[in-house]
């Protein structure tokens, strides 16, 4: 298939390849569909692909031996799922959970591997993306332990909002409650307060959010942080992209598909 015919696809990492760069990959990506819920990689499992999200958007958690869980990162159509095929390992210690419906595109270990080992543009984006996603990481541990549950609720509403690019969440406060790691009666309270000041409004299982300024005037400085380095690492700026299908999977997105297809992350 034509590259150029392709493009461009909605991921940053690949639209951010030149056209021989993204050529090497193209026959060699497929579109997948995501379901919430979905699980790409248990702890552990041997990991044969690795995913670019257009549509979609990937929580990485770590589960406790007793069951309880809390995310370490959020990938979106800005990065990559996957990054330890690329940084010398075939298994990773955390989970990956579909939180956003959509599309990824897919793509094999072994391709993964020699494109990375030719030293090119890819591999420099792959490891200016692994940096920013160190820093979510190190913010995340950071903010899970200094910051209240209503900082971290804001924090965690404004990361998802620009990934999933609307203001409407289809999601509980049992499943927020496992992202931050904190009792669900904490994000109950959290939200009700958020709530009360018309930031948001939630029924059951759908959020909205009302006053993006409000949430950045309560939210820590973790968001600034983690969104700072997103744009400086990765010039995400004002790079809007319209995700275009490749090639699917027997498998449909239509079904379970409550988010809108994303452009690339912007700035507030």
């Amino acid at each position: 298939m034509s590259s150029e015919a392709s493009r461009p696809v909605g991921n940053w990492l690949l639209d951010a390849l030149s056209s021989d760069g993204y050529e090497r990959l193209a026959e060699s990506l497929e579109t997948v569909p995501f379901l919430v819920g979905e699980v790409i990689y248990e702890s552990g499992a041997q990991m044969e692909n690795v995913f670019f999200p257009t549509t979609s958007h990937v929580s990485l958690l770590y589960t406790m031996i007793n069951g309880a869980t809390a995310e370490m990162g959020m990938v979106g159509n800005e990065g990559v799922v996957g990054i330890s095929l690329f940084m010398g390992g075939d298994t990773t210690p955390n989970r990956a959970v579909v939180q956003g419906a959509g599309d990824a595109l897919k793509l094999q270990a072994a391709t993964l591997r020699a494109e990375f080992s030719r030293g090119s543009e890819f591999q420099h984006l792959l490891l200016r993306y692994t940096q920013a996603l160190i820093t979510q990481i190190s913010q995340t541990a950071v903010c899970n332990r200094l910051h209240s549950v209503e900082q971290r609720l804001c924090r965690w509403l404004l990361m998802t909002r620009d990934r999933t690019q609307s203001d409407e969440l289809q999601m509980t406060h049992e499943f927020i409650s496992n992202m931050l790691g904190v009792r669900r009666e904490g994000v109950t309270h959290a939200a009700h307060g958020l709530q009360q000041r018309a930031l948001i409004s939630y029924v059951r299982g759908h959020i909205q959010i009302l006053d993006r300024k409000g949430l950045e005037n309560c939210v820590c400085e973790c968001y600034a942080v983690v969104k700072g380095e997103n744009d400086r690492l990765l010039s995400l700026g004002d790079r809007r992209r319209a995700p275009r299908r490749i090639g699917t999977d027997r498998r449909s997105s239509d079904e379970g598909t409550d988010q809108s297809w994303s452009s690339i992350p912007n700035s507030p």
